[in-house]
C-alpha cells in the first residue's frame, strides 16, 4: 500500500454541488460540498454522496489503456454478480462460510494439479491478497526451515535472487531481517544466472528465488537450470538449498502455453510456488495463491489455529479478515474456462503481444529487448542513432493520448538502459493494439523534430515505479 500524509495546507475552499443532484444538502443547502480533510458535521443523502465520489473518480485513467499493469481489468458480468453477492463474506470465517472455504480448498487442489505436485492431495496452500503476501509467506517458510537446519546463534540468513525481482522480495528481506544476495544483470542477460546464483549460496542461505516472468522484460528465468546448478552445489558441498518459484504471472501462462517447459513441482528442489490470481489468473485485484509441495515444506508452527469465530480454523496469512469475493471469482473462472479456455485466452494474449512487438519494431525507431514470446509482455528501447528523444519523452507524450506506457531504467549493472514496456492482458484486443500503433506512429514525426530529449525529470515522465 502507498503511504499518504496529510495535506501541507488543507484545502478547505468550498466546492459547489450541482443542484441537479437533487436532495437538499444539510451541510449547505443544495450547492455546498462537504469538507475534504475532516469529517462533515452532518450526513449527506446517499445519492449526493455517491455523485460526489463518482464525479471525482472520473479523473482516474482508463484501465484498459494501462499498458503498465499486470492486473486484470476486465471480467464477465456474471463474475461481477458473484463478487457482489460475496463481498460481505469474511474469508477467514470458515465456520460461518463453509462453502466459500470449500471453494478455496478446491482452487488449491486445482493449482496443485496444474503445477504437477507429486501428490496433489499432499500439497498444502492458501489464498492471499496477492502475490506479495504469498511471497512473504513463502519466504517465512524458507526462513523457518533454515533455522531448524542451522541453529547456530548469531547466524544471519540470506536469500539469493536476481536483481530483477519484484519489490515484494526487497520488502521481505527488510521486514524479516534476511540478507538479500542479488545476482546482477550483465550485458543482454536481464535476469538471474543459475551458476552465479549457486555461487552466492552458503550454509546460511534459506533458499533461491526463481522468477517465472520478470516484470522488467517478461522473460522466464531458467528454473530447471537453476535447480541443476543447486543439485551440483549439493554434490560438491552437501548444501541442500530449496527453490521458491515466484510465478506471479508465468505460473498461469506456462502450464497452458509452454507445457514442455519444466519449472514447477516436477523439479524436486522446488519447495513452493506462488501466483497472482488477479494477473493472468484473470480475476479482479485482491487474490493470490501460495502452494507448498507437501507439509514438510511448510513448518507446522507457522500455522495458527483460532476458535473464537467458531470451529477450529487453521490460518497462515499476514492478514486476518478479508472478503471472499475474489476467491469465489477465481473458482468461477477455473470452472468457466477450464484448461482449454485458459489456453485459448492466454494464446490470444500472447499472439497480440508478439504481433504488436513486431509492429513496434517495424516503425524503425525502436529496438526490441524481448518479443512477448514468454509472458505476453515485451520491452523495447530507442534504436541506435535516435538522439532527439528518449523513452521518457515517448511515455510522456503517449500519456497525452490516454495511454499509460511505462518508461524506466534497469537496475545495476544495466542502469544505462532505459526502456518502455507493454503488458498485454485479456481485454487488450487487436483493435486496441492497432490504435496504439497508430497513435505511436503519428507521434514519431514530432519527436524526431526535437533538438534533444525534453524529459529532464525522469520521475515525472511516467507514473510507473518499480
Amino acid at each position: 500500500m502507498p503511504l499518504h500524509k496529510g495535506p501541507e495546507k488543507p484545502d478547505e475552499r468550498p466546492a459547489s454541488v450541482n443542484p441537479f443532484f437533487g436532495e437538499a444538502n444539510p451541510v449547505g443547502g443544495m450547492t455546498q460540498a462537504p469538507p475534504k480533510h475532516h469529517l462533515p458535521d452532518s450526513p449527506l443523502p446517499p445519492m449526493t454522496a455517491y455523485q460526489l465520489v463518482h464525479d471525482e473518480l472520473m479523473l482516474d485513467g482508463n484501465s484498459r489503456l494501462n499498458l503498465a499493469t499486470f492486473v486484470t481489468t476486465w471480467m464477465e458480468p456474471q463474475a461481477g454478480v458473484l463478487m457482489a453477492e460475496c463481498r460481505d463474506k469474511n474469508m477467514i470465517d470458515k465456520d460461518e462460510y463453509p462453502r466459500t472455504a470449500e471453494l478455496e480448498r478446491r482452487c488449491v487442489a486445482m493449482l496443485a494439479d496444474l503445477w504437477n505436485a507429486p501428490d496433489p492431495a499432499a500439497a498444502v496452500g492458501c489464498s492471499t491478497t496477492g502475490s506479495s503476501e504469498a511471497c512473504m509467506l513463502a519466504g517465512m517458510a524458507l526462513k523457518r526451515r533454515w533455522s531448524k537446519r542451522n541453529p547456530k546463534p548469531g547466524a544471519r540468513p540470506n536469500l539469493v535472487m536476481g536483481i530483477n525481482v519484484q519489490v515484494c522480495w526487497d520488502k521481505f528481506c527488510n521486514f524479516w531481517e534476511v540478507e538479500p544476495r542479488l545476482v546482477p544483470m550483465e550485458g543482454d542477460r536481464f535476469h538471474l544466472d543459475p551458476r552465479a546464483a549457486a555461487e552466492l549460496c552458503d550454509e546460511n542461505t534459506i533458499g533461491v528465488v526463481g522468477i517465472l516472468g520478470s516484470t522488467f522484460d517478461g522473460s522466464y528465468e531458467p528454473i530447471a537450470d537453476l535447480c541443476a546448478a543447486l543439485d551440483a552445489l549439493q554434490e560438491r558441498t552437501g548444501l541442500d538449498v530449496p527453490v521458491h518459484v515466484d510465478g506471479a504471472s508465468g505460473a498461469m501462462i506456462a502450464p497452458f502455453l509452454d507445457q514442455d517447459l519444466v519449472w514447477d513441482f516436477r523439479l524436486p528442489r522446488v519447495a513452493s510456488i506462488n501466483t497472482s490470481g488477479h494477473k493472468y489468473g484473470l480475476v479482479y485485484p485482491g487474490v493470490g495463491w501460495a502452494l507448498w509441495r507437501d507439509k514438510e515444506a511448510l513448518p507446522e508452527e507457522l500455522v495458527f489455529r483460532v476458535n473464537y469465530l467458531g470451529g477450529d480454523m487453521p490460518t497462515f496469512a499476514l492478514n486476518f479478515s478479508r472478503p471472499g469475493a475474489q476467491v469465489v471469482a477465481q473458482y468461477y473462472t477455473f470452472l468457466r474456462l477450464g484448461r482449454e479456455g485458459y489456453r485459448a485466452v492466454q494464446q490470444t494474449t500472447r499472439d497480440v503481444a508478439v504481433q504488436l512487438a513486431e509492429r513496434v519494431e517495424a516503425l524503425g525507431d525502436f529496438r526490441l529487448l524481448t518479443r512477448g514470446e514468454e509472458l505476453p509482455v515485451f520491452a523495447f528501447t530507442t534504436a541506435p542513432g535516435v538522439e532527439s528523444y528518449d523513452v521518457f519523452d515517448v511515455s510522456r507524450r503517449m500519456r497525452e493520448r490516454g495511454w499509460l506506457l511505462p518508461a524506466y531504467t534497469f537496475p545495476p549493472n544495466r542502469e544505462d538502459l532505459s526502456v518502455l514496456r507493454i503488458v498485454c492482458r485479456n481485454g487488450f484486443s487487436t483493435d486496441l493494439a492497432d490504435l496504439f500503433v497508430e497513435d505511436l506512429g503519428r507521434l514519431l514525426p514530432e519527436l524526431r523534430r526535437q533538438r534533444h530529449p525534453f524529459t529532464s525529470d525522469r520521475g515525472a515522465a511516467t507514473g510507473f515505479h518499480h
